[in-house]
């Protein structure tokens, strides 16, 4: 694809007697928008600044709300009010199938708007002649329905690397790996399957290649979508580790041979046998990124096709008879935003302050093993935040911990009587008291930062139980109508927790508190719960637990 550039700047030079002409007076207009949209691009970057929600109207149209956007080519995107278009009426929609993710894209564009009759060019046509008196900045809507390469954003593989490792027209398997990693430091390996909704259950399952990374969980690697799921994107990460030997590059890919993918009942193609690098380096992670950023070349900086577009929404279709119906609509599915500057410093300077008051959000676990030897700061930047435990002084039988718990928005598709419901879960925590039957009691918290809250003293807050008895008061919980559970592990030493709530706006991350206790009299590997202990876990969790 045609790719564009800039040229050194050229202005107009004024002087007495100069005849101009529409060259002069289009260098003026050049001159200013190239400087304007460089700078756009090299401070700012691309995506969406505000608005531009897409939202399904009904089931075959959606609607584009107001907003501001720039693009990979520094252009101004303004849509100055809602537009609503239907689907199969928009460029690059085709009805070859319904069952499939479509992209909603939106590119810069002009128009020409009030025609004037051209006085200079019926002096040499005979026929009337008209010419625009002004140039509308606009934009065009489409639909493209392949999922973009990931190396084709902007600064795309700056931190990270992407491999495709398996596309076709409703599958997309993706390998991110990190770009830097120190000797013997844990890493994660993030795999993503995006799929469309009616192509049947994936199936997943390779053995891992590498080369001086360390597979910390077993080599294989293996997903099976729940048959009660009802998603279009899955995220799952494999722990590995760098040796300690000193720079150098690390390799993670896919044996050649192993790989299985299903959809369904249909096996798919083979996977790409293509390998991601990672660099193996000594020095702090943060300045190598930095540096490579401030040391790329201009052209790499302003590196961009020719026609760029962004991906306002992900569009989930369903065939239903000879039509579709939109199912869900996922805003911004790549990514693409443009902080504001003020709003970034406002949100840095909030979590600077939730950090002083809760010093221990600092010292988080990893979801995988423990580094044989990486500095805190740096591990902190591959890993994921998952829980964290401390025994309580004086009691030797207790033990106390949090686990964070992102839970994400979603459609009301999910139903459970007539409620758009869903769980997350945490993954599994070890709660320190080896094996056998323990009490786990647990609690939601929430931190609130307003004047009111912090003069009463009443900012952070624990709920036990069914939060819905706070409803409709000033007490009641941030989080819509939830539920919290536990599935224990008595041969393993270990549990999940797991949250319901109902459907919600935006993504964020619920912080649960855990307290672990063992009866003096249990012994180790008892894994026969007692009732009384049951019953007490029940009403502090504030769950009803069937047994099978």
């Amino acid at each position: 694809m045609k790719k564009s550039r800039y040229y050194p700047f050229e202005r107009n030079r004024y002087f007495y007697g100069k005849l101009l002409t529409v060259r002069d007076f289009e260098s003026e207009q050049k001159y200013f928008n190239d400087k304007r949209r460089m700078m756009n691009r090299l401070l700012f970057g691309s995506g969406v600044i505000t608005g531009l929600q897409v939202i399904a109207v009904d089931d075959k149209s959606v609607s584009v709300e107001m907003g501001a956007a720039i693009d990979a080519l520094g252009r101004e995107i303004v849509v100055p009010a809602p537009v609503t278009l239907k689907l199969s009426m928009m460029d690059g929609f085709t009805n070859n199938e319904y069952a499939k993710n479509v992209y909603l894209c939106i590119a810069y564009d002009e128009k020409g708007k009030e025609p004037v009759h051209s006085i200079a060019n019926s002096s040499v046509r005979s026929d009337e002649v008209s010419e625009y008196n002004r140039v509308l900045e606009s934009y065009r809507l489409f639909i493209r329905e392949e999922a973009p390469d990931p190396s084709s954003f902007p600064m795309g593989d700056l931190t990270e690397q992407t491999i495709v490792l398996y596309q076709d027209a409703n599958v997309r398997v993706l390998q991110v790996t990190p770009k830097y990693v120190n000797p013997g430091q844990t890493f994660l390996a993030t795999i993503r399957i995006e799929k469309s909704l009616q192509i049947g259950k994936i199936e997943l399952q390779y053995e891992l290649a590498t080369n001086r990374a360390e597979a910390l969980e077993g080599r294989t690697v293996r997903f099976v979508e729940p048959q009660d799921a009802q998603e279009t994107e899955y995220e799952f990460q494999v722990a590995l580790r760098a040796d300690g030997v000193g720079s150098g590059k690390a390799l993670v890919g896919v044996k050649p041979g192993s790989a299985v993918l299903k959809a369904g009942d249909k096996q798919l193609d083979s996977i790409s046998k293509d390998t991601a690098t990672v660099q193996i380096i000594t020095g702090p992670l943060q300045e190598q990124l930095m540096d490579d950023f401030l040391k790329q070349p201009l052209e790499t900086s302003l590196d961009s096709p020719s026609d760029p577009c962004l991906y306002l929404a992900k569009i989930g279709l369903l065939q239903m008879g000879p039509t579709y119906v939109i199912e869900r609509v996922e805003q911004v599915p790549f990514g693409e935003y443009v902080y504001n500057a003020s709003a970034s410093y406002r949100l840095a300077k909030a979590e600077a302050k939730r950090r002083r008051d809760v010093p221990e959000a600092g010292d988080q676990a990893s979801a995988s093993a423990e580094p044989k030897a990486a500095p805190e700061a740096e591990k902190a930047a591959y890993e994921i935040p998952v829980e964290r435990r401390t025994p309580i002084a004086g009691a030797a039988d207790i033990q106390t911990g949090w686990v964070d718990i992102p839970v994400s928005p979603f459609s009301k598709s999910a139903l459970s009587f007539g409620k758009a419901v869903k769980s997350f879960v945490s993954q599994e925590i070890e709660h320190g008291l080896g094996t056998g039957s323990v009490l786990i009691v647990t609690s939601v918290e929430e931190r609130t930062h307003d004047a009111f809250s912090d003069m009463l003293s009443s900012g952070q807050r624990s709920y036990f139980g069914a939060a819905d008895v706070f409803t409709g008061s000033e007490f009641e919980s941030a989080l819509p109508d939830y539920q919290l559970g536990v599935v224990s592990y008595p041969q393993k030493g270990s549990f999940r927790v797991g949250i319901k709530v109902r459907q919600i706006a935006e993504a964020r991350t619920v912080r649960v508190r855990w307290w672990a206790y063992r009866n003096g009299q249990a012994q180790e590997g008892d894994i026969e719960t007692s009732p009384e202990i049951v019953s007490i876990s029940e009403a502090a969790a504030g769950t009803e637990n069937k047994a099978d």
